[in-house]
């Protein structure tokens, strides 16, 4: 009998070691008692039943309380009592100190046969526990290693790979030291991510040379910051070649303290990636408007347009910055506050500057006045402060402009080009549009899909595109 019990928990040692999954302590508690006849807990070290089979006396455990803590502390190894009549054997499970305790309640413990098995029941449920802790403590060490990449993300995303180096605590990733970046901008489905991230990772919580960081905002996208020529950059490519369902879109390699610029540029290329055959696509595009304007008539209107702030919270200002780019969930899951609590600081912000958020023209004004604020050219002070259509009409900025819309000019895209100027015309709104086009919402949005791969600009997910497509038609007079 005790041969056949042995083999039988062999077995399931192996079963439980197969599955993909967490170990089952209850399978095994569930077996012991029907073979013993008695109920059995798994106790843990703080003296609360972490397992039981289903007719276990839940008054055990508070009774037992200082037996089990002699148990758990080391002082013994088992013990064995009587409590209310009923016969209970108690085992303590593992080495050291805080640990569980085996706990079979009934008159089946008296036997010699049943005490052998619970003991070696005990040692695979031993065993069990510290697989799981071990699974615990890899997904913790996991988690925080995706917390730190995101942190230093961000730092850089700031434009301040100095305070990227120092959240790593000493241990610099090589990727902060690699030079010229691109940021490669993976969609795939949300389950794919972290697998994807475990896979590349390294013994530091890295990748390699690179980094791969789930995106906070929008949970199908993947970011992939790498140095020019690294591997993880092909692997990438191979994996869209490989999956239907992904794109990938890649910026042009800049410097870490770009980023950011680095991330926008990606997240235009994904749009074209995501409407071209191959699914992926390299950012096609020029510079910042904010960075061809004339200096420092550009740093002047911004600093008229954006005085009203001075009584604005800066962190206020922060989220509505974001607010600008992002979907509105995306800010609140990215800061860790509520969706209300977003809306609220946009609404600190329309009162402010008297503007109407709601409006795309009102939206990309602000954003461009924010990006030229936050650009490090010269002081402004002291220079006249022109209008937007005054800047607008630039020779820079009309080139940037025509150089834009190019694709649309043609004759085969006259249509493409009166949907895009009457959806912005109805505030991006594509029912609306498509009733003044008389066609359908769909027709709209397709249309749309198509000018996203001809501008080389993310219309449909993100704001920065459609700032840009604003300021490009106000600039060439066609809206």
């Amino acid at each position: 009998m005790r041969a056949e019990w042995a083999e039988r928990l062999l077995r399931e040692a192996g079963r439980q070691a197969a599955l993909d999954a967490a170990p089952d302590v209850g399978e095994v508690l569930e077996w012991l008692g029907r073979r013993t006849g008695a109920e059995v807990a798994l106790v843990g070290p703080g003296g609360g039943v972490e397992v039981a089979t289903g007719g276990f006396p839940a008054r055990l455990p508070k009774a037992l309380g200082p037996v089990l803590g002699r148990l758990s502390g080391g002082e013994m190894a088992a013990a064995a009592t009587e409590v209310d009549g009923v016969r209970v054997r108690c085992e303590a499970l593992g080495p050291g100190r805080q640990r569980r305790v085996l706990v079979v309640a009934g008159a089946a413990t008296r036997s010699g046969d049943a005490a052998w098995l619970a003991t070696r029941a005990g040692g695979l449920i031993a065993l069990l526990c510290r697989l799981a802790d071990t699974e615990a403590a890899a997904r913790a060490y996991h988690a925080k290693a995706g917390q730190v990449r995101l942190a230093v993300f961000m730092a850089l995303m700031a434009g301040d790979p100095t305070l990227a180096r120092r959240l790593t605590t000493g241990a610099v990733p090589p990727v902060l030291n690699a030079g010229p970046l691109r940021v490669l901008l993976l969609r795939c489905p949300p389950a794919d991510r972290e697998p994807l991230a475990r896979r590349y990772q390294d013994a530091a919580g890295f990748h390699g040379r690179g980094l791969l960081v789930r995106c906070p905002v929008y949970e199908e996208h993947l970011i992939c910051l790498v140095p020019e020529g690294d591997e993880l950059a092909d692997r990438l490519h191979a994996l869209v070649a490989e999956r239907p369902g992904y794109a990938l879109g890649v910026s042009a390699p800049r410097p870490a303290r770009a980023t950011a610029e680095a991330y926008d540029q990606a997240r235009h290329a994904l749009a074209m990636a995501r409407n071209t055959p191959e699914r992926v696509a390299g950012y096609r595009g020029q510079g910042p408007l904010e960075r061809l304007l004339p200096q420092p008539a550009a740093r002047a209107w911004a600093r008229a347009f954006l005085r009203p702030l001075g009584t604005v919270p800066e962190q206020t200002v922060h989220v509505t910055r974001l607010a600008l780019s992002f979907p509105r969930a995306g800010v609140a899951r990215l800061l860790g506050i509520g969706r209300n609590t977003v809306t609220a600081r946009l609404g600190e912000v329309e009162r402010a500057l008297g503007l109407d958020l709601r409006d795309v023209g009102a939206r990309a004004s602000l954003a461009l006045a924010l990006a030229v604020a936050a650009s490090p050219a010269g002081d402004a002070r002291g220079s006249p402060a022109p209008t937007l259509d005054e800047l607008l009409r630039t020779p820079a900025a009309t080139a940037w402009a025509t150089a834009l819309l190019a694709p649309l000019r043609r004759p085969e895209h006259r249509e493409l080009f009166a949907t895009l100027r009457a959806w912005i015309d109805e505030n991006a709104d594509a029912r609306r549009a498509a009733h003044r086009l008389g066609i359908s919402r769909n027709t709209v949005r397709a249309r749309l899909r198509v000018a996203e791969r001809l501008l080389g600009r993310d219309l449909l997910s993100t704001g920065a595109g459609i700032h840009d497509l604003v300021h490009a038609l106000r600039s060439t007079g066609a809206t």
